[in-house]
This record gives C-alpha cells, sequence and structure tokens, in this order.
C-alpha cells in the first residue's frame, strides 16, 4: 500500500501496520503524543520497519480536534482531510468541495450543526497534519520482547493470532480438542485493547458509595470492592479505599476500581454520578495506566468476593458479585449490555443463555473472543447462539433437554429410595426431590446428594448403574436458569411466532429483549418496535403505523410473566423484576429500553443511561409489571411502576435524530406524525393506568 493510516494509536501494539506498506509509502498516525512520547511510546519493531521502508510519518490530532469542534470521538472527516492532502489524489479546491458536498448530503437531516462541524473537520485535517522525522538511529531497533506472562493455551494458539489478523495462518492442530466449536469461556478479559480516550478517575472522599456507576457500566470495567485489613494491607501503595458504609460491611473497606485498558470511554458512570462534586472524573488514559492497571489486577486476583456477608435485595449489592459478562465487543455506552450484565450478576453461575442473532451475539462472541465468563467457583452462563428466526424454538429444545433429564435424575432416586440402600442416602434424595425446582435449595441439596455418594458401596448391579447415571448427571442437580435473548428485530418480527409459541406452552423459560426499536445489528431497519414517527430504514419519511404492544399481547395468556423496564430510570424496579421473573415457575418476558447508537442521541452515547431516565419521565417508555402469582392471592397481577409523565414528549422526541431530522426534510409529515406518537403513548399510559386500577375481581 502507498498509504497506511492507523485511526486508533492504541491499534500500534495490536497490529503489524507497517507490513503492507511500500517501500517510501505513507503512514498517518492519529495520536495526541508528541516527538518525546513518540519516542518513547511507539513499538521498537514498527520503528525499525518505518526506518526500512525509508517511509514518511505523519501524525494527526484527530482526537483532540474532534473534541474541539464538537464531534467527541468523530473523527472520520479529520482523517478523511488528510488522506486527500497528503495523497494529492486531486487538486486541493476540486477534493475539499466533493468532501464538503457529500457531508451536505450525508449528514444534512442532522442539522445545519451537524454540517458545519464536519465542514471544519475537513478543514482541520488538512490544516493538522505534522511529518515526524524518522531517525536514522530507528533502523537499528531490536524486536519488541515477547510478553512472559503465563497464559491459557487457546489464548496463545488461537486468541492471539486471530486478533492479529493472522488467523488464516493457523494449523488444523490448534483446534485439536475443541473440534466442534466449543470455546472456552472470558477469553475477552485477555484482550485489554487500551482503545479509550478518557477513563473515570475515582475521587474516594466524594464517593457516597452507591455502585450506580458499575450498575450502569456497558463494559462491566467499574466494579465496587470490598477488602478485609489483610487484603488491603497487601495491596500496592496507590489502592485508595475508604471505610465501607453500611452494618452488613461493619470492618471492610470500599473500593470502586477501573479497568482503564477495558473501558471504552463512554463516560455513562461519570454522568450519572450523583455525588457532589462527581466521585468519577473523565481522565486521559495515559494518565491512569501507570497506577490502575497494577490497582486493578489486584483487585481481580486479590480480592476475594465475601460470601458470608448478609447482603441485601438492592442493586447495591447486587453490585458486589462478579459480572459473568464483561468487556464485551459493544458500541461505547451501549444500552443493551447493563441488562444482560446485572442478570449474570444475580443468577449467572447457573444460567444456559440462547441467543438470536443480531447485536447480543456480536458484543457477546465476535470469534476468538467470548464476553461471558465464570465466578471464583469456576461456574457461569453457557452461552449459543442461533440463527435470527428461530432462537425461542432454541432455547426451549434445551430446557427440555435439561427437564428431561432433570426428571431422569427423580426417577433414578426414587428408584434407590425403594432399594436398599442406607437412610442418609434415602434422606439426600428426598430433600434433593422436594427442593428441585427451588434455585438455592436445589444446589445445596445436590451438594449433600454428591457428599454421600462419594463413598457409596454396593454388589447390586442395578444400584451401582442407577447411582452412576446421577453422578454423571451431576451438573444438573441444581435448577438451571434458561434464557431465551434477543433484540426487537427478533422478538417483535422474524422470531416473533416462535416466541409466541414458547411462551404459550407455559413453562419455566425466560426471554430478554433487548429494544432498541430498530434492527441495529443490520444498520437500523424499521421493526415492530419502531415508535410512529421516528425515521429508519424503510420508513424514511418516519413510520406511519404505531409500536407493537408485545407486553400487553403476551399478557392475555394470563400465566406469562411480563415486565416492561428501563435501567436508571428505576433501579429497584429493574431487580425486582428480574428476581420475579426468574423465581416464577412458568413463561416469563423481560423487555428492556435500550438506546443505540442508531438513534441518534444529540448528547451522545455517554447520557445514554439518562436517555432511559428520560424516556420514562416524558412518557415515552412504561415501567410496568404483570404478575401471575398476584392473581393466587386475590391481586391485581398488574402494576404500574411509572409515574405520570412530567417531562416534555415532543423534547425528548427532538433530543435523537431519528426524530428531528424528519423535521428538518418533512416538516409538515413531521408536525402530523409527532403528534400521533404523543397521542399514542398517552393513550398506551392510560390503558395500563386503568389496568392497574383495576379491582381483583375484575382482572
Amino acid at each position: 500500500a502507498d498509504y497506511v493510516a492507523c485511526h486508533n494509536p492504541s491499534y500500534v501494539y495490536k497490529y503489524d501496520l507497517i507490513e503492507s506498506l511500500k517501500p517510501g509509502g505513507i503512514f498517518v498516525l492519529n495520536t495526541q503524543w508528541d516527538e518525546k512520547e513518540i519516542e518513547e511510546h511507539l513499538p521498537s519493531t514498527m520503528k525499525r520497519k518505518l526506518a526500512q521502508k525509508n517511509a514518511r510519518f505523519f501524525t494527526v490530532n484527530a482526537i483532540g480536534i474532534a473534541n474541539e469542534i464538537g464531534l467527541r470521538n468523530r473523527i472520520n472527516m479529520v482523517m478523511q482531510g488528510a488522506f486527500f492532502k497528503l495523497t494529492q489524489l486531486l487538486p486541493e479546491d476540486i477534493y475539499v468541495k466533493e468532501l464538503k458536498d457529500s457531508i451536505s448530503k450525508m449528514y444534512g437531516n442532522k442539522g445545519e450543526n451537524v454540517v458545519r462541524m464536519n465542514h471544519e473537520a475537513v478543514d482541520q485535517g488538512i490544516n493538522a497534519i505534522r511529518e515526524i522525522e524518522i531517525p536514522k538511529s530507528w533502523s537499528d531497533c531490536p524486536d519488541d520482547k515477547e510478553s512472559d506472562k503465563k497464559e491459557p493455551e487457546f489464548i496463545r494458539k488461537i486468541m492471539r493470532p486471530m486478533s492479529e489478523l493472522k488467523g488464516g495462518e493457523l494449523p488444523v492442530s490448534a483446534f485439536k480438542g475443541i473440534e466442534d466449536g466449543t470455546f472456552p469461556s472470558g477469553t475477552t478479559s485477555y484482550e485489554k485493547r487500551g482503545i479509550a480516550v478518557n477513563v473515570p478517575e475515582w475521587i474516594e472522599e466524594r464517593c457516597i458509595q452507591c455502585n450506580q456507576c458499575s450498575y450502569i457500566c456497558p463494559h462491566a470495567v467499574i466494579r465496587p470492592f470490598l477488602l478485609n485489613d489483610d487484603e488491603l494491607s497487601k495491596a500496592p501503595d496507590t489502592f485508595a479505599t475508604k471505610k465501607a458504609n453500611g452494618k452488613a460491611y461493619e470492618g471492610l473497606h470500599y473500593k470502586i476500581q477501573i479497568s482503564p485498558m477495558d473501558c471504552t470511554g463512554c463516560g455513562n458512570c461519570a454522568d450519572i454520578c450523583p455525588a457532589k462534586g462527581k466521585a468519577l472524573i473523565m481522565k486521559p488514559i495515559e494518565s491512569q495506566l501507570p497506577k490502575e492497571v497494577t490497582n486493578w489486577e489486584y483487585a481481580i486476583s486479590n480480592v476475594r468476593f465475601k460470601k458470608d456477608l448478609a447482603y441485601g435485595q438492592s442493586f447495591k449489592d447486587s453490585q458486589f458479585k462478579k459480572p459473568l459478562m464483561e468487556f464485551s465487543g459493544a458500541c461505547a455506552g451501549c444500552g443493551e449490555t447493563p441488562y444482560i450484565k446485572l442478570v449474570t450478576q444475580l443468577f449467572g453461575e447457573r444460567m444456559m443463555i440462547a441467543n438470536a442473532t443480531g447485536c447480543s451475539s456480536i458484543w457477546a462472541s465476535s470469534a476468538p473472543s467470548m464476553s461471558y465468563t465464570v465466578n471464583e467457583d469456576g461456574k457461569g452462563p453457557s452461552w449459543a447462539n442461533s440463527l435470527f428466526e428461530d432462537n425461542a424454538e432454541y432455547g426451549f429444545g434445551m430446557y427440555l433437554g435439561v427437564k428431561q433429564i432433570r426428571n431422569k435424575l427423580e426417577e433414578s432416586m426414587r428408584k434407590l429410595n425403594g432399594m436398599n440402600v442406607e437412610e442418609r442416602v434415602k434422606k439426600a434424595f428426598h430433600d434433593w426431590i422436594h427442593y428441585k425446582e427451588d434455585a438455592d435449595a436445589s444446589e445445596k441439596a445436590g451438594r449433600r446428594v454428591l457428599e454421600v455418594l462419594e463413598d457409596f458401596i454396593s454388589t447390586d448391579v442395578e444400584i451401582l448403574q442407577l447411582v452412576n447415571d446421577i453422578k454423571q448427571n451431576r451438573d444438573y442437580l441444581t435448577k438451571r436458569s434458561v434464557w431465551l435473548e434477543g433484540g426487537d428485530g427478533w422478538a417483535y418480527d422474524i422470531g416473533y411466532g416462535g416466541l409466541d409459541h414458547v411462551l404459550a406452552y407455559g413453562e419455566d423459560v425466560n426471554v430478554l429483549v433487548f429494544d432498541t426499536e430498530v434492527y441495529s445489528n443490520t444498520g437500523g431497519q424499521a421493526s415492530k418496535a419502531t415508535p410512529t414517527a421516528a425515521i429508519a430504514k424503510f420508513a424514511a419519511s418516519g413510520k406511519k403505523q404505531g409500536k407493537k404492544d408485545l407486553g400487553r399481547m403476551m399478557m392475555t395468556y394470563g400465566n406469562v410473566y411480563v415486565a416492561q423496564v428501563g435501567i436508571h430510570a428505576d433501579n429497584s424496579q429493574l431487580i425486582r423484576a428480574l428476581r420475579e421473573a426468574e423465581s416464577y415457575k412458568g413463561p416469563s418476558l423481560i423487555i428492556c429500553y435500550s438506546p443505540c447508537i442508531n438513534h441518534g442521541i444529540k448528547e451522545g452515547m455517554g447520557r445514554s443511561m439518562e436517555t432511559v431516565k428520560k424516556a420514562v419521565q416524558a412518557g415515552y417508555w412504561h415501567l410496568y409489571r404483570y404478575n401471575p402469582m398476584l392473581k393466587k392471592e386475590g391481586k391485581n397481577p398488574f402494576i404500574l411502576d411509572s409515574k405520570e409523565p412530567k417531562e416534555s414528549f415532543r423534547d425528548f422526541l427532538m433530543g435523537q435524530v431519528r426524530y428531528s431530522s424528519l423535521f428538518k426534510a418533512f416538516p409538515d409529515i413531521a408536525e402530523e406524525l409527532f403528534r400521533q406518537a404523543e397521542k399514542q403513548a398517552k393513550e398506551r399510559y392510560a390503558i395500563y393506568r386503568r389496568m392497574a386500577q383495576e379491582s381483583p375481581m375484575e382482572v
């Protein structure tokens, strides 16, 4: 290649960027480093290759320019300007005009300010290029030292080469032992991408220990830790803590720890921090790496989860458990991942997940990485991906398979209880059968079964066979928590028939829907979850039909637990809904409002969590729970958790490009559709309020 550009400085450590560069070619690096920092940070091997190829080396501080202009992390037009300036493919007056014309065409519906900022980005990209003189000494730079850090074989032999774009060089023998296509979990913890420009810094004296930052973090990179005196005494000198609040945590030390190398820099944690003066401040990643990388490694490796504490049922307490979905490939500020991360903290060690193809398969498991992981006991979610259209059936099959195996376990135990076995064995079997469908109790009873069978002896062949069957299926003694997850494109549209079929069966499965109101992964096409007036692909002049009320439709079965939730809008309602749904002995459906880059949130995805709260306050999204168990108590099963909307519905719409661009492109249509959208939202709230006010006899 005559021209190679690196738009993210962290890639200089990850890829061989100079391999394809022709002798005398141009290499451009987007970086904030000055010449001294380039000498210090650029990998030795890269320096040598630049010198040996007699390359022309340029830098552009595109991130700094974009931030100054107001584009935040959108550097594409800055780098485009630099590209045309350096390559001289066209005369400057021509490429500037063509670039700016294309910007006006592409971004015109996003508003004049967006167009203006991108025009300025082109101009600054042309003028901010700096040439770096390559010293002769670089020709003699040695190879970079390979890390002597011990890593699992899969990471060394498969993940590292694939991450470096060398997967095609892998021999067949590298996959010995995983011929069936299964990959180990928890591999994203080895990526350490370092892609953020700014990351949060914890100001411990301001912190009120609410754990909201951990709760909403889309990538699970910020976590609270509780340390005892011994753990604190061995911590690095930079490991700041404070006295833990609460009677349950008496005598312990509290710490918020960030992993800067895994952070994407979205800034939601700092945005929602309720502490006076903010306990989290966004700082350049370079300022945090020297101390926080070591602090993170110490916290993860040496601070143990305190199992014996009397944790409550609040969202704050849930955050002390390790999230079993971490460091995903989701967009910075993703509105989907916080929900499933929380689910893994509540039920993760016994979860089975069937995933519908879409964003949730891409951010969870883009080969060779897997973001679902295990706890300190080696337990965590199993995960498998289905087609877009049949995920509900796929997950239902998992559930039925598990049910069959567990029924066979019960059958074996009942047979053994009628045979010549010790009373302590019969007692253990009896207890497990009794607590079979109780999550925590079945786990304890299962442990007791394995204890009594550990030294079991018999001369009866039939008895030994039955005991062996139980031992072989030991992993099924604990009640599984089966979850079917996917986006609205799956649940509302393509997979709706299967979803309806599975929920109608009345079996104990849980469905989690990430409602982004578009087909997010395929580029923002309209779905039946897309509301009236929203612009999306296949609805360029605003969607004319209303949003499908999936939750209310499923309530008509009467035996399906249904909840509509919004993280950060009502934290207690969300965690209550998840616990109720999982414990309900029947089908459950939880619909999660999930802000997405396709929405075009004008404040940026660093405000995605606040956007959820605004959606509820404006009456755009409603929170409720429909719990069939309440009918057995003579109560109304429907609970409306949303308060009467207080904020402007129109202002909420205009805060997102998917709505505001309609007003610019088709003002007359927009006015009518906006009125229609607000009317539909108010009608829906009125229906929910009426349902919540009905007496039990009328339900």
